[in-house]
C-alpha cells in the first residue's frame, strides 16, 4: 500500500545560492519548531531527525504502536518541502511494490518503466519489518547508491533521498528481523518513548477538532534543503576529532561483550551525523561532545551482543547503549582548536 504526496518534485536549480552556517542555523531552527507543533515534548527525536536528513542518511524509528513514529515522518517530510511517499509494509508486498516494474505498452509495443514510490524526496516506510525479509532487501540498492535497477536498468533517484523507517519491536506479532546489512544502511536508529502526562494532554486537547498535520505547512523548499546538505557537508572535523570517532568505533570490534562491532560505514555516517549536529547547535566545527552524543544513535542498532553477554539481560538496546556509553567514557578526548576558516 502506498501514499503518494501531491507535491511535485522540485529539482536543484543549477546555480542555487549557497547559504552560510549562520543562514544554516536559523533554517534547522524554523524546521525544528514547525515538526514540534505537531509532536509534542519530544525534542531530542525531532532534532535527531533533522540531523539524519542533513546529513543525507536515513533514520529508523523503533518502538511500540502509536507513540508517534509516523507523524514524526509525516510532519519532518512536509516541513522541508520536498516530495514525500509513503508505503506501508505488509507481509504481502512485494519488491516491485517498491522500487517499481516493467510494463508492456501495446500501442509502442515496448516495455516501459513505472516507478514505484521509492522514487521521492523522503521516504516514509511505515512498518518496515512487517514486510518479508525479500522485499526488505530491495531497499539496500536504493539506500546505499541512491540508485534502483529493475530488468537491467538503473534509474538515479531524487536529490536529496532519505529513507524514514519505522518498525515495532521484533518481539511484536507479525514481525520479521531487520536483516545486519539493512540495519547498517540506517545513519540512526532512535526510540519515542511514551510522552511525559503535560504532552500528552496537550496531544488531546489540540487533536479534539482537527489533526494537525493538515495544516502543516513547509517552512523551507526543496531547493533550500539541498543548499543546506552543501553547507553541512564542508562543516570542519579536525584530524583529532576524527581520530577520535575511529578509537570509539575500533575499541567495538575488540570489545569481549561484542560479537559484530562497528563498520567502517557506521564511522562514516557518524562524523557525518556530527557535521549536521553541529550546524543545528550554532557551530562552524565538530566537536567530541557531537560524536559522543550520536556514538548510541548511531552504532547502537549495528552491533551484535555475544550470547554471555544477552544471557544477563533480557533488554538488548539498554545493554549497547550501556556498553558504548562505557566505551566512551574509556576513549581519550582529544583537546582541538577552532576551525582553521
Amino acid at each position: 500500500m502506498t501514499e503518494t504526496s501531491t507535491q511535485a518534485p522540485q529539482p536543484q536549480a543549477d546555480g542555487a545560492r549557497s547559504l552560510s552556517f549562520a543562514e544554516v542555523h536559523d533554517l534547522a531552527a524554523r524546521i525544528i519548531r514547525n515538526v514540534e507543533s505537531v509532536i509534542s515534548g519530544k525534542p531530542d527525536a525531532v532534532r535527531m531527525a533533522l540531523t539524519v536528513v542533513l546529513a543525507g542518511g536515513h533514520l529508523l524509528l523503533e518502538d511500540v504502536p502509536g507513540v508517534g513514529k509516523t507523524m514524526l515522518a509525516r510532519a519532518l517530510g512536509t516541513t522541508v518541502g520536498s516530495r514525500v511517499n509513503r508505503i506501508q509494509f505488509t507481509p504481502d508486498l512485494l519488491p516491485s511494490d517498491v522500487t517499481g516494474v516493467s510494463v508492456y505498452d501495446q500501442v509502442e509495443r515496448r516495455f516501459q518503466f513505472s516507478p514505484g514510490p521509492i522514487f521521492a524526496n523522503i521516504v516514509i516506510g511505515d512498518e518496515i519489518n512487517r514486510a518479508s525479509p525479500k522485499t526488505q532487501s530491495a531497499l539496500l540498492e536504493s539506500m546505499e547508491e541512491r540508485q534502483v535497477t529493475v530488468d537491467g536498468t538503473t534509474y538515479p533517484l531524487s536529490t536529496p533521498f532519505t529513507v524514514v523507517a519505522t518498525q515495532n519491536p521484533i518481539e511484536m506479532e507479525g514481525t520479521y528481523a531487520l536483516p545486519e546489512a539493512q540495519r547498517d544502511r540506517f545513519m540512526v536508529r532512535i526510540s519515542m518513548g511514551y510522552p511525559s502526562a503535560a504532552a500528552e494532554v496537550s496531544m488531546l486537547t489540540r487533536r479534539e477538532s482537527a489533526n494537525p498535520l493538515d495544516t502543516l505547512g513547509a517552512v523551507v523548499s526543496n531547493d533550500e534543503l539541498v543548499a543546506m546538505m552543501d553547507t553541512v557537508a564542508s562543516v570542519y572535523v579536525s584530524p583529532a576529532v576524527t581520530h577520535y570517532a575511529v578509537e570509539i568505533a575500533r575499541a567495538t570490534r575488540v570489545h569481549p561483550d561484542l560479537r559484530l562491532g562497528a563498520s567502517p560505514r557506521s564511522t562514516l555516517q557518524l562524523v557525518r551525523a556530527a557535521r549536521a549536529l553541529a550546524v543545528i547547535d550554532g557551530y562552524e566545527f565538530v566537536l567530541p561532545d557531537h560524536v559522543d552524543r550520536l556514538v548510541v544513535p548511531v552504532f547502537g542498532h549495528r552491533l551484535v551482543a555475544t550470547s554471555r553477554a544477552l544471557g544477563h539481560t533480557g533488554d538488548s538496546a539498554a545493554l549497547m547503549s550501556g556498553l558504548l556509553e562505557e566505551i566512551v567514557a574509556a576513549t581519550p578526548v582529544p583537546a582541538i582548536a577552532p576551525s582553521p576558516r
